[in-house]
C-alpha cells in the first residue's frame, strides 16, 4: 500500500461501523493507510475508530446526497474508496413496495455511484486511486425474494466494469468483491436450516469471515494490483464458480 518514496494513502470505508465493513479497515490500518471509518452510527463508530490506532471517522448517510456531499467534505482527499454500507429489505415481488424498493437501490448503488463521484477528481489529478465496491455472490447468482437487493448488487458490477473504462487512463481501478455467505450480524438471523442448506453448497465447508473479504480489499486497494480492473473478485468458498 505503501512505498518507501511514496505517500502515505488515505482509505474511507463506508458502512464500517461493523462486520466486513469495519474488518476492511482493520486490514488497511494493517497495511500502513490511514482509514476513515463512515456509517451511519457515530457511537458505534466511535469505538470502533478507537481501536484502529491513526484511523478517524465521519458519519454518513448513503441515502442522502446531502450527507454523502458533507461527510466527503469533512473527509478531505481519498486515495482508496471502498463502498461497503448495504441495506436489506427483503420480500417476494409480487408484494414488494416501491418505498422498499427505492431504500434498498438508494444505499446500496446510488450512495455508492454518488460517493465515487466525491472522490474522483482527487483520484484523477493523483493519477491514481482505488475504487473497491462490495457487490454479492447474489449479485451474479440471483436470490428469490431479494429482488431489490440482487439488482442493487448486480448494478454494483456494471458501474464497477463501465468505471474502470472510463478511468483506466488516470491510473485508477476499479474492481467488485463479491462475498458469499460471511457470518455477520446481517446472516445472523437466519434459521438454522437455513445455514445448514448453504453450507452443503459451499466446497470449502466453511462460512466466510470479514477478514476473508478484508484481505480481497487489501490486495485491490494494493499497489500489487495496479494492473487489475474491471475485475469481480469472487470470496464464496467456491459456491458459485
Amino acid at each position: 500500500m505503501t512505498n518507501k518514496t511514496g505517500p502515505t494513502r488515505t482509505a474511507l470505508i463506508t458502512g464500517a461501523s461493523r462486520g466486513i465493513g469495519l474488518a476492511c479497515a482493520q486490514a488497511l490500518a494493517t497495511a500502513g493507510i490511514r482509514v476513515i471509518l463512515a456509517a451511519r452510527d457515530a457511537a458505534k463508530l466511535e469505538v470502533a475508530s478507537a481501536a484502529i490506532p491513526g484511523s478517524s471517522w465521519v458519519a454518513i448517510d448513503m441515502s442522502s446526497q446531502d450527507s454523502i456531499k458533507e461527510a466527503f467534505a469533512k473527509a478531505g482527499k481519498v486515495d482508496i474508496l471502498v463502498n461497503n454500507a448495504a441495506v436489506t429489505k427483503d420480500g417476494l415481488a409480487l408484494r414488494m413496495k416501491k418505498d422498499d424498493w427505492d431504500a434498498v437501490l438508494a444505499t446500496n448503488l446510488t450512495g455508492a455511484f454518488l460517493a465515487i463521484q466525491q472522490v474522483l477528481q482527487g483520484m484523477m489529478k493523483e493519477r491514481w486511486g482505488r475504487i473497491v465496491n462490495i457487490s454479492s455472490i447474489v449479485g451474479e447468482t440471483g436470490n428469490p425474494g431479494q429482488a431489490n437487493y440482487v439488482a442493487s448488487k448486480a448494478g454494483l458490477i456494471g458501474l464497477t466494469k463501465s468505471l474502470a473504462q472510463e478511468i483506466a487512463s488516470r491510473n485508477i481501478t476499479v474492481n467488485a468483491v463479491a462475498p458469499g455467505f460471511i457470518d455477520t450480524d446481517m446472516t445472523a438471523s437466519l434459521s438454522e436450516e437455513l445455514k445448514q442448506n448453504m453450507l452443503a453448497h459451499i466446497p470449502l465447508k466453511r462460512f466466510g469471515k470479514p477478514d476473508d473479504v478484508a484481505a480481497a480489499v487489501k490486495y485491490l486497494a494494493s499497489e500489487e494490483a495496479g494492473y487489475i480492473t474491471g475485475a469481480v473478485l469472487n470470496v464464496n468458498g467456491g459456491m458459485y464458480m
